[in-house]
């Protein structure tokens, strides 16, 4: 086997070729390809292509290598039946010239006579020359086997970040004894115990953090809490540190961990006495002989003393809800701010003593009128799916032979990532869920020491990722219905101000009829925690992830349009509309690439799809600003009667097989075939430090279902 110089390392991950150049019968991912590598010589003065070497038939997304060498030419032949359908033809060199130093590039091969190839390359300083196929997992798929969606594409958030004054604290396990920076207290917990900043390194307690006052030190920007207190208090006082030999262990009161060393270990303040260490002095505060703690406190009391002078708001709690004119409570239960989840929703109900029980089920999962449910009520039949956060099971009511989907939540995975008030907005929306037919229905929430429940509607269809996936694609009609639907159930969460922010293939599921439901809000977005309505975090599935999230901007409902718009790529075309080997690549792609359209698809689809894709958010369709007017009146919608989809009238043009109301074969098997059970927490020392208050009055029963 000889050894080379100079190889080609190459991929064949996809093909797009029009409908009519395929012969009949023949989709696209029925291609094969083949490849023949040709040598330039002279004949008699005549330069001749001459293949000296077996047609190789790679796989597709499996790599092999190829000596690059002055005149060599690669040959690419799609085949069907033994049949040449498109072929495509390039010197190696100009491949290798594409390459980038030593990393893997995609390139388009353009074939003939229409149609294109699409391919991973790396450039090898010496590779072997047998043009075998190798194995190399830096040039790993994406996909499991051949073109198409083959496999479930999973989330994807970064940490939360809480920005108060400048400072941006994140969720942090802190690996040795840290104590609190403003009150001094030793933070516990086996978990991430407390905030740590990610500029400056300040260290304090989640309950803490909100109560500090000074500007980040390492924030270029000045926060109008910030501006406002210096003119009011004049707070800038500096150190004055000295070197100091600490003759018993001392813990730095700025980032909270120990002065290590046997002599001068850190900084002493000769004024206040506060500790630090040498490379922390940079960072403290100017708050010599200045406690935080108080200061934060007396500033609290001045403003709840002025806010309580001021008129109080009307709260949710008391608000008479039904056709009659609205009544001011006298005693709200519940901040005002809760008013916009309900703000659409009417209730007959002529016993105020009744309606308080009712709004307080469900906001509060407190004593009402309302049945409530544990574990000990379901039979756990079969395991549905499954994450980092735990599992979604099918379980049976005991006694009523009536099915549901179990979502369990492992608390110390939700704790540690601090997604505590993501589980309670989830929460939120599925019970608001019940006033949409599009949106999976909740039946009731509890939980146990280890795990939070959710049971939901059992949607037996399974969701439309398993459903493409047997038939590569959907036709227009069967997308345009699907889209409908999926419009209708948009357009709710965000006419009620809710970011969905995880729309993708896995996440819409199909009832025994058919129609359409999105389901798992565990990254919705609600506007009582966004930023002047728009949100920050990064979060997504990555083919999914809109650009205004991957360029860190604040964002809004738009984003949800974006994921829409490459959901619909996939139904129509049954590829990703963007590419890339990583999440890099694929951003890179996202951000600058234009996605090719296929002229399978119509033009009214095409034009919908682009504006879609417009990367600027105000202007992307859905949007009121969007050039091409209402999403629901585009060209590729006309004829669509959008009330009698609203009312769920319109007949689905696909109906799943389903057996029986407990039937499972439209959910993966290597899911189904688990046994169905909850995976205990042995270290009980880390259920005994999680907060019994984290997850207060987390119940609720939907009276709905019971009625």
């Amino acid at each position: 086997m000889a050894r080379t110089e100079s190889a080609c390392r190459l991929k064949l991950l996809r093909a797009d070729v029009p409908a009519e150049q395929l012969p009949a019968g023949c989709s696209v991912s029925d291609l094969l390809p083949a490849v023949n590598v040709k040598e330039k010589i002279e004949v008699n003065g005549e330069s001749r292509l001459v293949q000296k070497k077996k047609t190789i038939y790679p796989e597709w997304e499996k790599c092999w290598d190829t000596a690059v060498t002055e005149g060599r030419i690669l040959q690419i032949v799609l085949m069907f039946n033994q049949t040449p359908v498109v072929e495509a033809t390039m010197r190696l060199e100009d491949i290798v010239s594409k390459c980038k130093s030593d990393s893997i590039t995609h390139i388009w091969i353009n074939t003939k006579p229409v149609g294109r190839i699409l391919a991973q390359t790396r450039h090898l300083k010496q590779a072997d020359e047998d043009d075998n196929p190798v194995e190399d997992t830096t040039m790993a798929t994406r996909s499991t086997s051949g073109p198409g969606l083959q496999r479930r594409r999973g989330a994807i958030k970064h940490a939360r970040v809480h920005e108060i004054r400048g400072h941006q604290f994140v969720a942090t396990f802190f690996r040795q004894f840290t104590f609190c920076s403003l009150c001094s207290e030793f933070m516990w917990g086996l978990n991430k115990q407390g905030y740590q900043c990610q500029l400056c390194g300040t260290a304090v307690h989640k309950k803490c953090h909100e109560k500090i006052i000074m500007q980040c030190p390492g924030s270029a920007k000045n926060t109008k809490e910030t501006i406002a207190l210096k003119e009011r208090f004049k707070v800038d006082i500096p150190h004055r540190f000295k070197t100091y030999n600490y003759k018993s262990p001392t813990f730095c009161d700025h980032c909270g961990s120990m002065l290590y060393g046997l002599f001068k270990q850190g900084l002493r303040c000769e004024v206040c006495g506060v500790n630090c260490h040498h490379k922390c002095e940079k960072l403290m505060s100017n708050l010599c002989g200045v406690n935080q703690k108080q200061l934060s406190e007396a500033l609290f009391e001045i403003k709840r003393g002025t806010s309580a002078s001021s008129s109080c708001p009307p709260t949710i709690g008391n608000l008479h809800i039904g056709n009659g004119e609205p009544k001011h409570p006298s005693n709200g239960s519940l901040p005002a701010k809760l008013k916009n989840f309900f703000k659409t929703q009417q209730y007959s109900m002529e016993n105020h003593a009744e309606h308080d029980e009712y709004m307080n089920n469900i906001w509060t999962g407190g004593d009402g009128p309302v049945k409530k449910f544990g574990l000990q009520h379901f039979n756990l039949m079969k395991v549905l799916g499954k994450g980092s956060f735990g599992k979604v099971m099918l379980v049976e009511l005991k006694g009523k032979s009536e099915y549901y989907a179990m979502k369990c939540l492992k608390k110390d995975v939700i704790l540690e990532d601090d997604d505590t008030e993501c589980t309670y907005i989830e929460r939120r929306v599925l019970i608001l869920a019940s006033q949409c037919p599009f949106l999976c229905q909740l039946f009731c929430s509890f939980q146990t020491n280890e795990y939070l429940f959710f049971v939901m509607e059992y949607l037996n269809g399974g969701d439309l990722m398993h459903h493409i996936q047997q038939v590569k694609k959907f036709d227009e009609n069967r997308t345009r219905f699907y889209a409908c639907e999926i419009i209708v159930a948009l357009q709710f969460l965000h006419a009620n101000n809710i970011i969905y922010r995880d729309l993708k293939l896995d996440n819409i599921l199909l009832d025994s009829e058919g129609h359409v439901k999105l389901a798992d809000f565990g990254m919705a977005k609600t506007e009582m925690n966004r930023e002047n309505g728009m949100a920050s975090t990064f979060c997504g599935t990555p083919d999914y992830i809109s650009p205004e999230i991957i360029k860190g901007q604040l964002y809004n409902e738009a984003v949800d349009f974006w994921s829409f718009g490459v959901l619909m790529y996939e139904m129509l075309v049954g590829q990703s509309p963007f590419h890339g080997e990583g999440e890099d690549e694929l951003f890179d792609s996202i951000l600058n690439e234009r996605p090719y359209f296929p002229k399978t698809i119509s033009k009214e689809a095409a034009k919908c799809l682009s504006a879609l894709f417009d990367r600027n958010p105000n202007t992307r369709l859905g949007m009121p600003e969007c050039p091409d007017g209402p999403i629901r009146q585009h060209s590729f919608f006309r004829g669509v009667d959008w009330k009698r989809f609203e009312t769920r009238q319109v007949p689905p043009p696909f109906k799943p097989n389903i057996k029986c109301s407990s039937d499972a074969s439209n959910f993966d098997e290597d899911f189904t075939n688990e046994k169905a059970a909850l995976t205990p927490v042995h270290d009980k020392s880390l259920l005994a430090s999680i907060d019994p208050e984290a997850f207060l009055n987390f119940s609720y029963t939907n009276p709905e279902f019971l009625s």
